[in-house]
């Protein structure tokens, strides 16, 4: 007898996570929609208590069809299981909330997303836990900021909006030999560029409203991790009560379906627009893993395969009245603050994240005004491009 071959994340992709058949035949995932679940009788209730049998109970708790986007993702990533949450932040703060108590320390990389750091400094700074901001994959500063309190790393790989891409096996070591937790965002990546778990990372972190449900129409988000961990998490999630919604969860299985083929799709787009890019003279800096320009290209090529995703940073020699010029003269991608969908998306970070600060402020924390987001889409390469540099003839 032969052992089955591993499949390759294409089929995975398609087929991982979900039985050979499904109710009356379907071939498509059926939408569990509802909230709670019956008992046939009393002898059920108490075989369901006391473990003799699985089965769902109440919508708070799980639901059938939600379950299946957790095994799917679980198979992708490599790890033991996960679970599905509302949304991107729900997935991330659940996971922070279940691992750390007061009087606790955080280890936050300084660049890492945004409402991350403002949910660790400001939340939960009222309740006695501790953080310390680490400048960008500086591995050093990590190590010299580890307290014996300290309880969880966080970082996302790669990071957004500046594409930076840790050294997740070197991380995972400095973590482990201090007894210390690691959870990696890998929104940016996806399963299928990157597998934080196989490189020794505790917890992976989707938001699935922007690669895995892929159509920009559904709000998700989704942990990764051993059996131990998402447990934990998940008895949060129960009381916390930030569950993914059945129909939500069948857009996100959808999506699934398809994630290998839109990636693949979002690298090459992504590689070819950082690549004409770079060297125009109306730019000052492309941020892609995929260029050799870049300062982590060389621990990207290590970690990252096929390709390097589907944003593309990079900073116009202009002004920010100059860079909304450019922006509102692409034709190709929808101004929105989001990415990971089939239709291109583009934002300034200084107008849409960070609108409230004043221009020192932003610069503070390394945003300038001149900085452009570019989330690729689905479209053909050349007509994104040709698209981005008729746009940049207009900066006078």
């Amino acid at each position: 007898m032969t052992d089955r071959p591993k499949r390759t994340i294409d089929t995975q992709a398609v087929h991982a996570g979900e039985p050979r058949s499904y109710p009356y035949d379907a071939l498509a995932a059926p939408i569990a929609q509802t909230a709670t679940y019956t008992f046939a009788n009393t002898q059920e209730l108490h075989d369901f208590f006391q473990g003799k049998t699985e089965r769902e109970e109440y919508g708070r708790y799980g639901n059938p069809t939600v379950r299946l986007v957790e095994e799917k993702v679980a198979a992708l990533e490599g790890a033991e299981d996960a679970v599905a949450f509302a949304s991107g932040m729900a997935a991330v703060t659940t996971t922070i909330l279940a691992l750390v108590k007061s009087g606790s320390h955080v280890i936050l990389f300084s660049d890492c997303y945004r409402r991350t750091r403002q949910f660790v400094k400001v939340v939960l700074g009222r309740f006695g836990v501790e953080h310390t901001l680490v400048p960008p994959a500086d591995l050093d500063a990590l190590k010299a900021a580890i307290r014996p309190e300290t309880r969880l790393i966080v970082s996302e790989a790669p990071t957004n909006p500046f594409n930076t891409v840790l050294d997740l096996p070197k991380l995972a070591a400095i973590a482990k030999e201090h007894r210390v937790k690691t959870m990696i965002d890998s929104t940016f990546a996806t399963p299928v560029n990157l597998r934080p778990f196989e490189h020794g990372i505790d917890l992976v972190v989707h938001s699935g409203t922007k690669y895995l449900g892929g159509h920009n129409d559904v709000l998700a988000g989704v942990v990764a991790g051993k059996h131990g961990f998402v447990s934990l998490i998940r008895d949060l999630r129960h009381v916390l009560g930030a569950v993914m919604d059945p129909h939500a969860a069948y857009l996100v299985h959808r999506g699934l379906k398809t994630l290998a083929v839109r990636v693949a799709r979002q690298n090459q787009n992504a590689q070819a627009l950082a690549e004409a890019l770079e060297g125009h003279p109306k730019v000052k800096q492309v941020w892609y893993p995929g260029l050799a320009s870049h300062p982590q290209h060389g621990i990207a090529k290590q970690l990252m395969a096929p390709g390097y995703g589907g944003v593309v940073t990079f900073a116009l020699d202009a002004t920010l009245e100059q860079g909304s010029k450019f922006v509102d003269a692409l034709e190709i991608p929808r101004i929105a603050p989001s990415l990971g969908g089939v239709e291109s998306l583009v934002e300034q970070p200084a107008l849409m994240s960070y609108y409230e600060l004043s221009t020192e402020q932003r610069l503070e924390i390394g945003i300038p005004d001149e900085l452009i987001r570019y989330a690729v889409g689905l479209e053909d390469a050349d007509e994104l491009i040709a698209d981005v540099l008729r746009a940049l003839e207009q900066i006078a």
